[in-house]
């Protein structure tokens, strides 16, 4: 339940809205960072010297990879030290990186520094997460992740066409100096208007062996690296649809000046699923509505890759289709993302840290393995998103015994109930 007091120094949070607001907007540091790139991708790959267009692919997937590899430590320090700082130091190196890249003389500086900008960015993503486990249960907790989804999918809407915007005016190293500068804003704002939200009781040291058994925890329990694991597979899907649409569009049907009205009319309907789920999880319950997520998903994909396959598709039945997959992905994110988190409380910030290395490794690599397949028509990437719905809803019914939008008939433990951890 929300709770209007810290615990840290009785501070009160500046309100629900601001506080899903100011949530909303450092985990959107890291859409702009990914979909402001996508018009510039061409720009880039002709002045840094890289013709082959599944290489420039790389700007984007390599994000992706630094933003999975540190995750695992962030939360341990966030667990530490307090959510605060560890967020603080964390967006300086995001505003670092990304004024290198906006300075990089060669492709592989470039791909280093968007690794490294990826790398930093991670602690929102970890501590987002972790601030929502902090303050909110259940239901509650999913309709405020909604919220902040909700909000954090506007970006892809807009993030593109800032892009093209920044290119009418000046050269893709601007897009570097004009994410720096948001990285500044968000940097300032969190740092007075966000107090510390980790209960001073579950404050951990970093002694290895607890540590160790906080991953262990994560790890072994069954809800928790089920719904990890089902998640980073359909995740793999958005990764793929990042890294490919570019391509897709320009190449596939030769409509390269419609890249910003395909990103809105996909992203849009993304945004307002995020904004309708978080009004009905509460009335239907976190796993009616997930698995519900997961079945449209996987249906609406293998419907979109059937009607492909056996028609020259026009543009507008691709937006159209990848609208109501995408759709289907906001109603799973979420809540999957939710009950994975939902008996880590005493271990949130190393929680959420592991599920997001396997989430964003596990999808990064999936998205680059579709995105790599493109062969000029859709259909790789259309097969590859398919797949991905598929496996994430047998892992889903693995996850849960082969019982689909129904509560379990036990409570599970709460992880402290399951796991002693040293002193």
């Amino acid at each position: 339940m929300f709770d209007p007091t810290i615990h840290g120094g009785g501070k009160r949070l500046p309100g629900t809205k601001e506080t899903v607001a100011l949530l909303a907007g450092l985990m959107a540091l890291n859409a702009f960072a990914i979909d402001a790139m996508i018009p510039a991708l061409e720009q880039i790959g002709r002045d840094l010297g890289v013709a082959d267009a599944n290489e420039r692919q790389l700007v984007v997937i390599c994000y992706f990879f630094g933003f999975g590899l540190t995750q695992l430590i962030w939360g341990p320090l966030a667990d530490r030290f307090g959510r605060k700082p560890v967020l603080g130091i964390g967006i300086l190196l995001y505003i670092l990186f990304a004024s290198l890249c906006g300075i990089a003389g060669s492709f592989p500086l470039l791909i280093a520094s968007r690794i490294a900008m990826g790398a930093s960015a991670a602690v929102t993503r970890v501590l987002v997460v972790a601030m929502v486990r902090d303050l909110f249960d259940g239901e509650a907790m999913a309709r405020i992740m909604s919220l902040v989804f909700m909000v954090f999918m506007v970006v892809p809407v807009l993030a593109p066409s800032v892009g093209q915007a920044i290119l009418l005016f000046a050269p893709w190293r601007a897009i570097f100096a004009v994410l720096a500068a948001y990285g500044l804003a968000m940097l300032t704002w969190s740092w007075f208007r966000l107090p510390e939200t980790l209960h001073p009781e579950f404050r951990r040291s970093l002694k290895l062996g607890e540590i160790g058994a906080g991953i262990m925890a994560t790890l072994r329990d069954r809800q928790s690296i089920g719904y990890t694991v089902a998640l980073a597979v359909v995740f793999g899907g958005l990764t793929a649809y990042i890294a490919s649409i570019q391509q897709i569009v320009f190449d596939t049907f030769h409509a390269a000046q419609y890249l910003p009205l395909v990103f809105a009319a996909i992203a849009a309907p993304m945004s307002l699923a995020s904004w309708y789920n978080s009004r009905v999880v509460t009335q239907f319950g976190l796993r009616h509505v997930g698995h519900l997520g997961v079945v449209a998903f996987s249906i609406v994909a293998v419907a979109h890759a059937s009607i492909a396959s056996a028609i020259d598709e026009p543009l507008w039945l691709f937006v159209l289709m990848q609208a109501m997959v995408m759709s289907a992905f906001a109603f799973t994110s979420a809540n999957l993302s939710t009950l994975a988190m939902e008996n880590m409380a005493p271990i949130a910030g190393t929680a959420s840290s592991v599920q997001g290395v396997i989430g964003t490794i596990g999808g990064a690599s999936i998205g680059l393995l579709i995105g790599q397949a493109f062969d000029g028509t859709q259909l790789p990437f259309l097969f590859g998103i398919a797949g991905c719905g598929l496996i994430g809803l047998v892992l889903t019914l693995i996850t849960e015994k082969g019982r689909l939008m129904r509560e379990p008939l036990q409570p599970t433990l709460l992880v402290e109930e399951q796991v002693q951890f040293p002193e």
